[in-house]
């Protein structure tokens, strides 16, 4: 049974981690959002879904992962699921909490870079809040994102490698990547000042994968915009 992501068609957006933990497990899967309205799809699937019409405990946004009777949300809780069914995460307990926590990790940096350019309110255009923007970018840029990048560089080193958690890929892995080239899009500059060599190296590793340099060629890959979590706007590069 395939399973059926539903997410905002148009953004990579947090679904993306999703669909990279399903593609590099050779999941098969709907993309519902992308689909035509006349086939079930399209944003107004998603808002349904994200009032409850799929059954289960109401998600609060998306993306929502449905297979049979399981309907699950948030993105974090997504991955652990696909990865712990698919082998994208190490068999024993200790192993897998530690995933987790890297994987909050890395939401928590997709929540700051994001804020970066809505830094006031999310209900509020870019432009009317270009001045706070500025603000919260530069700090984001000069000492939030350094500060990720040591912490992951530290938890890859002492993983061994070359993956986060040691010899075999993960998640987790796929998602830092994610964030990698989400901030090589919006903060070009501040990230080839920032990015350590060995996150530049993971992220090398991961495209190579088979299955995942093969989505990155496909059109189900979407190319990030000035309308989800990563925009480049010059101006916030320093």
């Amino acid at each position: 049974m395939p399973y059926r992501l539903y997410y905002w068609p148009g953004l990579p957006g947090r679904g993306e981690f999703v669909r990279l933990a399903l593609e590099e497990a050779g999941a098969p899967y709907v993309d519902v959002g992308r689909l035509p309205a006349s086939e079930g799809g399209g944003a107004g699937a998603v808002v349904a879904a994200r009032k409850g019409a799929l059954g289960g405990i109401p998600p609060f946004a998306p993306p929502i992962l449905q297979v049979g009777d399981l309907v699950l949300a948030q993105t974090a809780a997504i991955c652990a699921w696909i990865g712990e069914r698919h082998g994208l995460v190490p068999a024993d307990p200790e192993a897998r909490a530690h995933a987790v926590q890297l994987q909050l990790t890395v939401m928590d940096l997709v929540a700051e870079a994001h804020d970066t350019h809505h830094p006031l309110a999310i209900g509020k255009y870019y432009e009317e809040q270009r001045e706070a923007a500025a603000v919260k970018a530069a700090q984001f840029r000069t000492e939030r994102m350094p500060a990720f990048f040591s912490y992951f560089r530290r938890v890859l080193a002492a993983s061994g490698g070359p993956w986060l958690l040691g010899a075999t890929r993960g998640y987790v892995d796929l998602s830092l990547f994610q964030v990698l080239s989400g901030l090589d899009y919006a903060f070009p500059l501040a990230y080839a000042r920032e990015v350590p060599a060995e996150l530049q190296v993971l992220r090398q590793r991961v495209a190579a994968l088979p299955n995942i340099a093969a989505y990155l060629l496909s059109p189900r890959r979407q190319a990030f915009n000035e309308h989800g979590i990563f925009r480049r706007y010059p101006e916030l590069d320093g």
